[in-house]
């Protein structure tokens, strides 16, 4: 299945580092924000260098992004601008030996290529996908939970516990 924001590159295309610019259309960018729950994606574009190594394929660069998430708590619209450096280094598919892998930091930012092509396109929507807060609240978010009798963390924990031992005790 092809991403909603493919951007392909032929590896024996590559060779000498590669600067390329690459911008999401309308159709892709609602795919996208459909794909990360966004109430909409309203620009997407990176600028990225794609680097041979002896190690995969190099691709560090920036993206940048206008996109408006849902509060969790009351589905207001929170409007985000991301603009951020991403490194990923595309390396062969692999077959594990085992049943369980074990991944390193630097595990983080690989992504696996075919043997015939790199996806720019699917490494900046993954590293977009990674940038969107995953719990968005909006300004009045507090004020919503507590009408609904929410306990925020420090009330609920251990020390809120305590003070309302403390609070109960004096009367109050």
């Amino acid at each position: 299945m092809t991403p909603e924001f493919s951007r392909p590159y032929k590896l024996d295309t590559l060779g000498q580092p590669r600067a390329v610019d690459i911008r999401a259309e309308a159709e892709e960018r609602t795919g996208l924000a459909r794909r990360f729950g966004l109430q909409s994606l309203d620009r997407l574009e990176a600028r990225a260098t794609l680097t041979t190594s002896t190690q995969g394929i190099e691709v560090a660069g920036r993206l940048r992004a206008d996109a408006v998430q849902s509060c969790v708590v009351t589905q207001d619209p929170i409007p985000v601008r991301i603009d951020q450096e991403f490194t990923v280094r595309f390396v062969p598919e692999t077959t594990p030996d085992a049943d369980e892998i074990e991944l390193s930091a630097d595990d983080c930012d690989i992504m696996e290529h075919d043997g015939q092509q790199i996806d720019l396109g699917e490494a900046v929507a993954q590293s977009l996908g990674l940038a969107l807060d995953p719990y968005p609240r909006s300004a009045n978010a507090e004020a919503r939970l507590r009408e609904a009798g929410v306990k925020s963390e420090e009330e609920a924990g251990p020390f809120g516990a305590l003070a309302a031992l403390k609070d109960k005790l004096q009367g109050k």
